[in-house]
């Protein structure tokens, strides 16, 4: 077993209705429902035009500055997968750029979450397939290996399996895992539908302040004006 350096099948993924429907909920909303523990960390921002992500995870662990296994995934991917690569956040060298997203977009992939660099940013930022990256660097890749794919990942503390749910927007990323995908959404949407209440009330002045005051005095704030 050439463990490090090997490519492994992708045993399950979540369904595609799942995958339809979390494109309407906010990632805040589905990061709220998982009490807040899980994140892809600050440092990974949409590097695109601003659409939203949402597919299946096609995971990659590369040495830090060689997309040689990213190449391998690009050529796996199905349409709708997530290309989620694992390259050690480092920065030194990009793992993507122009080329590589123009062959992701006539494959229909969904997108990249990339925890390292990219270059080609302009490119990339005036297209519409989701990117996601720690940090951009015009320095190009090596193309050696070693690396892993469809193999559990970690992104800053953020556990990914091949096959689990990702969904990116203007607020970052969040990994929904397969066996809990369909409770998950069902809070997500549940959490969505009281926020769309809620602005409704604000825009109406209707919104109840009130618990301000109770949490403050549950508290023992103390209060001089």
């Amino acid at each position: 077993m050439a463990i490090g350096f090997r490519v492994l099948p992708r045993e399950r993924c979540v369904d595609a209705g799942m995958v339809e429907s979390f494109k309407a909920i906010p990632v805040a909303n589905i990061s709220d429902s998982m009490a807040r523990m899980s994140a892809g960390g600050p440092r990974l921002r949409p590097m695109h035009a601003g659409d939203k992500l949402t597919g299946v995870a096609l995971t990659v662990k590369t040495r830090p500055g060689d997309n040689l296994m990213v190449h391998k995934a690009l050529n796996m991917a199905a349409p709708g997968d997530v290309i989620v690569v694992d390259a050690g956040g480092d920065l030194t060298n990009a793992i993507i750029g122009e080329l590589m997203a123009a062959m992701a977009v006539k494959r229909q992939i969904a997108g990249f979450v990339i925890n390292g660099a990219i270059r080609d940013v302009g490119a990339i930022c005036a297209g519409h397939l989701p990117v996601y990256a720690a940090g951009v660097t015009h320095r190009g890749p090596y193309k050696d290996g070693p690396g892993e794919i469809n193999v559990p990942i970690s992104l800053d503390g953020m556990l990914v399996h091949p096959g689990d749910l990702i969904c990116g927007d203007e607020d970052g990323v969040v990994c929904v895992p397969i066996d809990e995908a369909q409770a998950l959404y069902r809070l997500a949407k549940a959490k969505h539908d009281a926020e769309l209440g809620q602005m409704t009330e604000i825009y109406e002045g209707r919104d109840d302040r009130s618990w301000v005051e109770a949490a403050l005095a549950r508290t023992g704030c103390e209060i001089r004006i």
